[in-house]
């Protein structure tokens, strides 16, 4: 397939660099650019980046069009990493007449991408891209869990037509449907309402206020782990670390605590797509949040040049198992723990309701679920997951 009919290659003389940009261990002098007229090679490639100018549908925030190339801008300023890696650059993906044009082809793009192991990094544009990021797995056939940070659930409804902040709905009700979770961290209660909050619960997803998930960090790592999609909404970030963004608020992920979540999310074996939404030039203070972003994107690199590879269960000696015997619980509740990262994952059974066969899902969790249940405590991660696949 021949990817450059979609995409307007990177002029590097238009970023107008300043400074020292000679040396030969910048980002900007390690990665692969595409050539206008020239079919895009993808051998060796691990990485993709891909601008997307597209914000029609975004919430009062159409400067989020012009985010890209800003972003590489600051980007390939940067120092590459100790261990090398193949990124190519694809260029800015040409908009449809419609929005609903964007999202097919970029739809396309990254089926193909992901069904080739090529981890496609989203320069947004609005956060409806998610929509198309998801639809893109769902042309493989493939059952997705999504991570979305942001300050709002972005649900909407049925009535209402798809935009950045009412696309969600649009996800859980196109069939077939290929959602298996939908996990929200950093989310702000003072911005959603008590229904859509409710909503959540009952459709077992998992919440996470931006509060609780600050007091220990370490928590995000199981929850990025489980998923293939990890989509970062500006909003999420406080308006003093990221000002160009119209929907920050005062509160939110200071800037050392979102580039952290970016390198969890890159050290997941499975996580396979990222995107970064919401970035609004003209708004901007300094290029403060484009640096901010530059530094999203290297420490999502950085995770994934550390990846571990060991979640697949193939070979059983290569983890230690702890069984926890749990009060009005009839069989005892599993865990495993990795030998190589000192990771944890729970087995939550599922019983299939026609054959009565029981299948193990390994749900990755952190310790302290293994030390709930040894104070005979069945972690909320754990129900959660039970009920959900068990419906």
């Amino acid at each position: 397939m021949d990817l450059s009919i979609y995409f307007d290659p990177i002029e590097i003389e238009s970023l107008d660099f300043f400074g020292n940009n000679e040396h030969p261990q910048k980002i900007l002098n390690q990665i692969w650019f595409t050539r206008k007229g020239e079919v895009i090679s993808f051998e060796n490639m691990q990485l993709a980046l891909i601008g997307v100018p597209e914000s029609r549908n975004s919430a009062q925030n159409e400067g989020a069009a012009y985010a890209p190339d800003e972003i590489r801008r600051e980007f390939y300023k940067l120092f590459c990493w100790n261990k090398p890696v193949n990124i190519i650059d694809l260029g800015n993906l040409k908009v449809g007449k419609t929005v609903g044009d964007t999202y097919e082809i970029l739809a396309e793009v990254l089926s193909f991408l992901i069904e080739n192991k090529i981890i496609p990094i989203i320069l947004g544009g609005s956060n409806d891209l998610l929509f198309s990021n998801y639809m893109a797995y769902a042309r493989l056939e493939h059952v997705v869990n999504i991570v979305s940070v942001d300050a709002c659930f972005d649900l909407g409804n049925e009535n209402i037509p798809i935009n950045s902040n009412a696309f969600l709905n649009k996800i859980i009700l196109k069939q077939p449907n290929y959602l298996l979770n939908y996990a929200n961290i950093g989310y702000q209660s003072y911005m959603n309402s008590p229904d859509s909050i409710d909503l959540m619960e009952q459709l077992f997803f998992e919440t996470y206020r931006v509060g609780s998930i600050r007091k220990d960090m370490e928590e995000v790592e199981p929850i990025v782990r489980n998923a293939e999609i990890c989509a970062i909404d500006l909003s999420s970030v406080r308006r003093g670390d990221a000002p160009g963004n119209p929907n920050a608020s005062s509160n939110g992920f200071y800037g050392e605590e979102i580039c952290r979540v970016a390198m969890f999310a890159g050290v997941s074996d499975k996580l396979s797509s990222f995107g970064i939404y919401e970035y609004n030039p003209t708004l901007d203070y300094n290029n403060q949040t484009s640096q901010l972003i530059a530094h999203i994107i290297w420490y999502f690199i950085e995770g994934f040049n550390n990846r571990i590879g060991d979640t697949t269960f193939k070979d059983k000696s290569l983890y230690i198992k702890h069984s926890v015997a749990v009060s009005n619980h009839i069989e005892d509740l599993v865990f495993y723990c990795s030998k190589k990262s000192g990771r944890w994952w729970m087995v939550v059974p599922i019983t299939n309701k026609k054959t009565e066969i029981v299948q193990k899902y390994y749900l990755p969790c952190s310790v302290k679920d293994y030390e709930l249940a040894c104070a005979d405590v069945i972690s909320e991660r754990w129900w959660k997951a039970f009920h959900k696949l068990n419906r």
